[in-house]
């Protein structure tokens, strides 16, 4: 005859195997927001930063654009963080120069989504035609402070620096 301690193992053993299918796939339930989570972090810093370069680089629009794409660059080449393996799936679209009144970066990603949550995100029209999630950030700033187009009857910045030196 068996012990109770004996027959106390063989039910944990049945209990692990019906509680641990359940705890993955919540663990997948948690990393897909942070991966997601993560390219929009990275996605809108570079498209800041972008924006401030572009209202400052003298209308050279390629500049920026490869500065943006050198700041991606942090975004891990996978497919759960960025879709790179049909070609690069960066869309950086940049508007505005020094010259404008807003300087306009966005960057639109696409990112694979994990297998299971792949299916739920399918069926709740969430995925585009590749079955991919798209990930989308836009920052627009302006070129210039409205103190400065305020200031001094709204004179060019340059028109500004020279009276200075007066």
């Amino acid at each position: 005859m068996r012990s109770a301690t004996e027959r106390c193992r063989g039910q944990a053993t049945v209990e692990a195997a019906f509680a641990l299918p359940i705890l993955m796939v919540l663990a997948l339930l948690l990393v897909q927001p942070g991966i997601v989570l993560y390219d929009r972090i990275a996605m809108q810093s570079a498209a800041a930063e972008g924006c401030r370069l572009l209202a400052t680089a003298g209308g050279d629009a390629q500049m920026c654009e490869d500065f943006i794409r050198r700041r991606l660059s942090a975004v891990p080449q996978a497919d759960i963080f960025h879709v790179h393996s049909s070609g690069c799936s960066w869309d950086i679209a940049l508007d505005g120069d020094d010259g404008s009144g807003t300087a306009r970066v966005s960057i639109t990603n696409q990112v694979q989504p994990l297998p299971l949550l792949g299916a739920g995100a399918g069926l709740l029209g969430l995925t585009n035609a590749a079955g991919n999630l798209e990930v989308r950030v836009e920052c627009e700033q302006q070129v210039q402070p409205d103190w400065a187009v305020a200031s001094a009857g709204g004179q060019p910045m340059g028109d500004m620096v020279g009276a200075w030196g007066r």
